[in-house]
């Protein structure tokens, strides 16, 4: 169950854990086609049979599909009203610690860190997010990220 706030308890959420989403499957299809969204076909993304012979032992992720993938996960953790614009803010820290094999699921679990005003009547999230492989007792990515809330 997300948590659910209207704009003006956003400010009382610093601190509180959002918990983890569902799994979200990283299929094959889904990293080509990011792949061709941001113009990177390096083969150990994109060519499952080369990859086996690979560092990884097959196809992985890009990091930063699995990294764009909060924008989904949050819907999942934070149901907002009273607000009419979300916008990605900013990142303060990234690191992509492990890589996620294709056919593999994520998740992600967010903490509040901070919820602050700021100009033009929004409210900042710093938030702390960890991408889960299924399975694995290192995670995919940790991420420090910065979004503004608008009413």
């Amino acid at each position: 169950m997300p948590t659910t706030a209207t704009f003006d308890e956003l400010t009382s959420l610093a601190g509180r854990d959002l918990g983890w989403t569902e799994w979200a499957q990283i299929a094959q299809d889904r990293v080509n086609t990011f792949a061709d969204a941001v113009d990177d076909h390096q083969w150990i993304h994109t060519d499952p049979e080369r990859a086996k012979d690979g560092p990884f032992g097959g196809a992985i992720a890009h990091g930063f599909l699995t990294l764009s993938l909060a924008t989904r996960f949050w819907s999942e953790l934070l149901e907002t009203e009273g607000v009419t614009t979300k916008v990605n803010y900013g990142l303060d820290k990234v690191r992509f610690i492990s890589p996620v094999p294709v056919g593999s699921r994520v998740r992600m679990n967010a903490v509040i860190a901070e919820v602050e005003e700021v100009k033009g009547g929004g409210v900042q999230f710093t938030v702390d997010q960890t991408f889960e492989i299924e399975g694995s007792e290192r995670p995919a990515v940790v991420a420090r990220g910065l979004y503004r809330f608008y009413r």
